[in-house]
This record gives structure tokens, sequence and C-alpha cells, in this order.
């Protein structure tokens, strides 16, 4: 397929631009899809009388399939192409938000919110934006990474406040309406826009001086993934990343971003505002995990990983204790929002040096995994621990605990990249 853009371009500004830039979109998008249910958990309370850990289970469902779609994605992407594998995803998340204006069970909003919308998020997780730095650029791979890990961020910043002003004003359906709609608008902008790599516009990856090596497999995907894992888990530095990230979606995705919004209700900030603070934690996470892509190109990965984890633990024990005053919530959303994601340009580098480019975006995806089985295992379990003690102290203190745990593993980390896996099989 041609794409005209690129010729007009040429000579200008690279086309890896344009395609970090849909990129950045279609992250954004997914974001703003994956924070949906956290404006929902207490409309659907009042709407269907469901028990919050009945409503969390779907989100948890949905959390732990988003991270463990993300190897099989990106040995999909290398098999079928990430233009296929990125419309297939956006067609999945459509269908599932769409469909949840339908339910009526706890068991019909696991298989949309759960299972459909998992699906298609794993699909378009970080492992998306793992491949397209990994084809597209040889220079500035930190930087441009820090800024699709933002999307994440960014993604809230846009869709939380509007959908919370939704669900003030209007029925909760028409939230789940915008954002199948959202998906449904991406689906052009892919396929007219998006390349497979390179050379198919007649270019060098940004920053590369001869053509790119990889050429794409006729591998089995799901074999690639399983025979990259076997591989990787023979390693320490694979488990060391794994468990740490687990820790990271654990006090992200799974606790912070499921249950800020009802952990707020529960003392009397209303939703809009509490919205607007998990807005307010994506504009200090751009600038963070922005940051911390420039960081990862010249520090050591270890180090940062052990501040970025020794400051959320921190962040998080001190919020069940604050007076939840403006000033008190304000310091929370600065000092937690600059370091929401900036873990994920750390964890790509170190990544990719032990396993290889090749290898690296699959690998990613395992440890991705780790980071959407502890999201999971936050949200059922904060959901739980809400119900069983009417409050949240013990959910924030643990995440907050395991942190500063985080924290000393990441240095034991090796400080030299180990021999890399073998090339994925043709």
């Amino acid at each position: 397929m041609k794409f005209p853009l690129a010729k007009r371009l040429q000579g200008r500004v690279h086309y890896a631009w344009v395609v970090a830039a849909l990129t950045f979109l279609t992250l954004l998008v997914v974001a703003g899809i994956r924070a949906t249910p956290s404006v929902l958990i207490v409309p659907l309370e009042h709407s269907f009388g469901w028990g919050r850990d009945q409503i969390t289970l779907a989100v948890s469902v949905g959390l732990f399939l988003f991270g463990m779609m993300g190897p099989f994605a990106a040995a999909a992407m290398q098999r079928f192409g990430v233009r296929r594998t990125m419309i297939v995803a956006l067609v999945l998340l459509a269908a599932a938000m769409g469909g949840s204006a339908f339910v009526r069970t706890p068991l019909q909003l696991v298989l949309t919110w759960g299972v459909l919308a998992g699906l298609g998020t794993g699909t378009m997780a970080m492992v998306l934006g793992v491949t397209i730095v990994t084809r597209w650029f040889d220079a500035r791979r930190g930087s441009v990474l820090g800024l699709l890990t933002a999307s994440t961020a960014t993604g809230q910043l846009l869709f939380l406040p509007l959908l919370a002003w939704v669900v003030s004003s209007q029925d909760w359906r028409v939230v789940v309406w915008i954002v199948s709609g959202a998906a449904l608008l991406l689906i052009p902008l892919v396929f007219f826009f998006m390349p497979e790599r390179p050379a198919d516009v007649g270019l060098h990856r940004y920053g590369a001086t001869q053509a790119d090596p990889t050429t794409a497999t006729k591998a089995n995907p799901i074999a690639t993934a399983f025979s990259a894992l076997a591989e990787a888990a023979r390693t320490r530095t694979f488990w060391l990343l794994f468990l740490t990230f687990f820790v990271c979606g654990l006090s992200t995705n799974g606790l912070i971003g499921t249950h800020l919004i009802a952990f707020c209700a529960d003392n009397g900030i209303p939703e809009v505002q509490a919205a607007g603070m998990l807005a307010a934690m994506g504009v200090f996470d751009i600038i963070g995990t922005t940051f911390s892509g420039w960081l990862s190109d010249r520090y050591d990965n270890r180090w940062l990983l052990f501040i970025y984890y020794g400051l959320r633990g921190l962040s998080l024990l001190y919020l069940p204790y604050s007076d939840f005053s403006f000033y008190g919530l304000g310091l929370f959303t600065m000092f937690y929002g600059l370091d929401w994601i900036a873990t994920v340009p750390p964890t790509v580098r170190l990544t990719t040096a032990q396993f290889g480019a090749e290898r690296g975006p699959i690998v990613y995806g395992w440890i991705g995994a780790g980071h959407q089985m502890g999201a999971a295992v936050a949200a059922f379990g904060a959901g739980v621990l809400r119900v069983q003690t009417n409050h949240y102290v013990e959910a924030f203190v643990l995440a907050g605990m395991a942190c500063l745990v985080s924290a000393v593993m990441a240095l034991l980390i090796r400080r030299g990249s180990a021999p890399r896996l073998q090339p994925a099989p043709a």
C-alpha cells in the first residue's frame, strides 16, 4: 500500500514522527478506555445495587488480560503486522465498550469490561510503543518511549474530567458510547497512515545510516511468545524486572487508577473533583515520564528505578493519613503524578539491553504481563478490603510497603547486559 503523506514529507520531516504521533494518539484513546471503569464504579452501584467487589472483579479480569496479551500481541505484530493487529484490537474495544451499555448482570460486565476490553487494550499496551520505537527509531529511543508512555497520563487528562462530567449530568451509558466511538474513529487513521516499517516508505530508521535488518517472520506468534518466555525465565534479570513491574501495576493501574475516585468519594470529595485529581496527575506524569525517558538515555537505569519506587512508596503511605485538604491532596497529586509510570522507560531500556532489539519487545510483553497481574490483584483485592473493613487504609499501606521492597530489588538487577536470546525462528 502507498502512503502519499510520506512522499509529501520527504526531505522535511522523517515519517517516524508521524508514526510516533499516531501511536501516541492510539495509546491515548486506549488509556481513556482503560480509565473509564474508575468513573463508573459508583454509578453502577447505584444503578444495579451490585457490590464494589463484584464490579471490580470485571476490572480485575480486564487488567489481567491486558497484561497477558502483551507478549502475544508483540509476536502477532511481527507475524501479521502492526496495522492489522491494531485494527482488530480497535474493533474489539469498540464492541466491548458499546456492548457494556446493555449489561444486566455482573457476569455480562465481566465479559465486556473484562474479557473483550482486556483483549483489546492488551493488544495495544506499551508493547505497541516498544515495537514502534524499536522499528522506527535508532536515535532518541528513550525520549520517544517516554512520550509514548506519557500518553497513558494524557488519556486520563483528556477523558476522565469529561467522562466524570457526563456521568454527573447524563446516564452512565453515554460514557461507554463516547469511548466506543473514539475507538471506531481511530480505525481509518491507522489504516491509511501506519506503514509496517521504514522501508515501506523508502526510509531508514530515524537516526540510522543503514537499512533496518529486521524482517517479518512467519513463525507462529504463540510459539514465539512462549519461546521467548522460556529463555528469558532462565535469567535473574527477567524475574527482578517482572516482580518490580508487578508492584508497579499494583500501585498504579490497580490501586490508584481503579479506586482513587471511589476512595475520595468515601472521604466526601465529589466524583468530578476526584476525576480532576487524576487528570492533574496526568499533567505531572507527562512531565515526569518524558523526563524519565531523557534520563534513561543518560544514567544508570537501576538507580532510576530505585528512586522512582522509593518515592512512590512514600507517597502511598502518606495519602491515607493526610487530612484530605486542598493542600494535602495537591501535594500527593503532584508527588505521585510525577512518578506514576516513570518506571517504564528504564524498565524497557534494561529489557532491551538484556534480551536484544528483536526479542526485547516480546520479553517486555511478559514483563508487562507481570505489571497487569499486579494491577489485577490490587483492583480486586482493594475492593475486597473495602467491603470487609469499610475503608482503604490497609490497601494503601500494603502497596506503599511493596514499592519500598521493589526499590531495593531494582538495585539487584545486573549492571551490564547478559548474553542475549537467540533470534526468533523464521
